[in-house]
């Protein structure tokens, strides 16, 4: 019983908390929110140098 509650809250905290929560080495932004600025400036400069 105790390892199924502890592997449901490892579940949990990988798929929320690290996701939403913001992070200082992502310029204190949440990780999905770091990772979509990035993809939007990777498409910014192809668009530049096409």
């Amino acid at each position: 019983m105790y390892f199924r509650a502890q592997k449901s809250f490892n579940c949990i905290l990988e798929a929320f908390y690290n996701t939403k929560r913001i992070h200082s080495h992502c310029d204190y932004m949440s990780p999905n929110d770091y990772e979509e600025l990035y993809r939007r400036l990777q498409q910014d400069e192809l668009q530049l140098a096409g």
